[in-house]
């Protein structure tokens, strides 16, 4: 195929594989709505650089060595998994405070970075998002395939997951409408808890074959 057809190949699948519910999903809503709309952004900066960390260690090779390892491949399922985990039961942990809203002062003490952490490691350590990756260039690309038309097969990726989760940043934290969600904090952060937890656990019978 062209470079073109190739391109709107890895845009679309992209597309697809993005928007999907996952806990990337639930990381970023949970950050825009109890948080703020900067820890939102910085929470999709965070997923999309973790995207930046698979494409390149794919692209290199190291990620077929992490495929074909079941103990590569279980060390990096059972840490994000774990992580999942942690994340979760520590949404379930926050405090209900009077009117029905999640603890502000916890709520205000997110940093950049902490939501810039959360988004990266929610990414990296799913090995999931290795398998896709390793599923979509070994589809596209070949030996033959110049290095900077990989690297933009990559970054067209990357571009993709800051670009949707971004918006879901955006959009969620609106002025009315996360005024309208504040009064349900403390339930969105058990809901996303429940999730987080649920995606962890699911994440554990993650099998090293599974695309």
């Amino acid at each position: 195929m062209t470079f073109l057809a190739n391109w709107l190949t890895v845009f679309i699948i992209g597309c697809l594989a993005v928007i999907s519910p996952g806990p990337n999903l639930a990381i970023t809503l949970r950050n825009g709505l109890v948080y703020s709309r900067k820890a939102g952004v910085y929470t999709a900066v965070g997923l999309a650089t973790g995207n930046l960390v698979h494409a390149t260690y794919c692209l290199l090779g190291i990620g077929v060595i992490i495929s074909k390892s079941i103990f590569l491949f279980n060390i990096l399922k059972w840490l994000g998994a774990a992580y999942l985990l942690y994340i979760g039961i520590k949404s379930l942990q926050v405090k209900k405070a009077i009117g029905n809203v999640t603890n502000l002062q916890y709520r205000q003490t997110i940093s950049n970075w902490t939501a810039f952490r959360t988004g990266l490691f929610t990414n990296l350590l799913n090995p999931k998002v290795t398998l896709f990756f390793l599923a979509l260039f070994t589809q596209i690309i070949r030996p033959a395939t110049p290095l900077l038309i990989q690297a933009v097969y990559g970054l067209t990726i990357v571009s993709i997951e800051f670009a949707w989760f971004a918006l879901v940043a955006i959009l969620i934290s609106q002025h009315t409408l996360k005024n309208f969600f504040l009064s349900f904090s403390h339930w969105i952060e058990r809901a996303t808890g429940v999730t987080l937890i649920a995606l962890g656990l699911r994440l554990v019978f993650t099998k090293e074959n599974n695309t």
